[in-house]
């Protein structure tokens, strides 16, 4: 059994090794089961070869398998796990009658995954399945560069911008927020949510939260702002997420200048460990601060032309000024169901039309969300089983879980 292929052969995606792999054959009826025929078997000599070479690079992992034989030098078993890792390729350890501390010092080599040998049915299927949800995690890690939570805190900066009016920027802000403040509860995180626009913002009345003066004293002199000022201006809503509401008067955007967010976004993500933004439907000059600071950029639509139109102005607006477009990650509202493939073509042509990927899609929340909103309570308080409150629940897990091992990590 070799890598050697013909073109009409498949890529090869993952490979088998071990000083003889005709001894694992378990391990061979368990890759063909879940790999069929995208895979190769090789001795230790010939996988040294393979993984420091360019074709490696197209492996998705490998299974390194060993027995006590091979306890008495396991150097090139620790060269074969360099090699994979140094190729970013995952490597599962499957282990025959090896001793403790022979397995503890292959796992300290950076082995991803183990299983015992003989395996127990499904346990390399798990095991596949656990390094691929762990490389999507950091793959979305890397994408929003999640910040630590403890120490100044240096908050996630997590912006939401409809595209469009009603498009529904606003109950996405609001209950991604509440969802981790939730999942926050009982440690030292915290979350705060800032509506930022000044004149018609709703997230007061969706909270059913007053909104005070010093909200306008805050905002019309933030030189001279400090923590305490900043805290006296937030409204706490449920006793876990604390909010900065819109003013009480419609105020000209223009009020605050680029310095000012700066000084605000400073303040919030140094208090706070998740601070969530409701953005105006306007560019304005600030709009490029918060943009910059912020891990990753929210832009919510629906599939109509008024939401592709605006995209694509959105779109043309921060490539003409050189802003970090890449941060926007595209939200797609009341997308179809799963058993809508009309509907689906509909969204990829989207996508493709528009030349950006629509990374997270929610399903219409219907008259439950307006009844939400004019109650002054989040989905996870009047309709917890509402499949839109659990798509946002699962985004609001994803940032905190990463988080988390962010701050393990450091």
């Amino acid at each position: 059994m070799g890598l050697l292929k013909t073109e009409d052969e498949p890529e090869i995606e993952a490979c088998a090794i071990a000083r003889d792999i005709q001894s694992f054959d378990l391990l061979i009826e368990d890759m063909e089961t879940e790999m069929q025929d995208r895979w190769g078997g090789l001795n230790f000599t010939d996988g040294l070869d393979y993984l420091n070479s360019p074709d490696a690079a197209a492996l998705r992992f490998v299974t390194v398998a060993v027995d006590q034989e091979d306890e008495t030098d396991l150097s090139i078993v620790s060269e074969l796990i360099g090699a994979a890792k140094s190729n970013n390729v995952k490597v599962i350890l499957v282990a025959h009658d090896l001793s403790p501390m022979a397995l503890h010092q292959l796992l300290r080599q950076g082995a991803d995954d183990f299983a015992p040998y003989p395996l127990p049915e499904g346990t390399l299927h798990d095991a596949i399945t656990r390094i691929e949800q762990a490389e999507q995690q950091a793959q979305f890690q890397n994408t929003i560069q999640l910040a630590s939570g403890t120490g100044s805190r240096d908050g996630v900066i997590l912006p939401v911008h409809g595209l469009a009016g009603g498009v529904g920027g606003t109950t996405l802000t609001i209950n991604l927020a509440w969802e981790l403040a939730n999942l926050c509860d009982g440690s030292d995180l915290r979350v705060c949510l800032l509506d930022f626009d000044l004149q018609f913002g709703s997230v007061s009345t969706y909270l059913d939260l007053p909104r005070r003066e010093a909200i306008f004293e805050l905002l019309s002199d933030t030189e001279t702002m400090d923590n305490e000022s900043f805290s006296q201006a937030m409204v706490s809503f449920g006793e876990k997420l604390d909010v900065l509401t819109a003013p009480a008067e419609a105020l000209p955007l223009e009020i605050i200048s680029p310095e000012d967010m700066t000084r605000l976004l400073d303040k919030a993500s140094g208090l706070y460990d998740f601070v969530l933004i409701d953005m105006p439907h306007t560019l304005v000059q600030w709009s490029e601060t918060i943009l910059q600071r912020a891990h990753v950029y929210f832009a919510m639509m629906e599939m109509d032309m008024r939401s592709a139109q605006n995209t694509l102005r959105f779109i043309r607006a921060l490539k003409s000024e050189e802003l970090p477009y890449e941060k926007v990650r595209y939200v797609l509202n009341r997308a179809p169901k799963f058993t809508d493939m009309q509907g689906k073509a509909r969204v990829k042509r989207l996508a493709e039309n528009l030349d950006i990927e629509i990374e997270v899609q929610l399903p219409d929340g219907g008259k439950p969300v307006v009844n939400s909103c004019d109650h002054g309570l989040p989905l996870a308080e009047t309709v917890p089983k509402l499949p839109l409150r659990k798509d946002i629940l699962k985004l609001a897990t994803s940032i905190f879980e990463l988080n988390i091992e962010q701050v393990a990590v450091n």
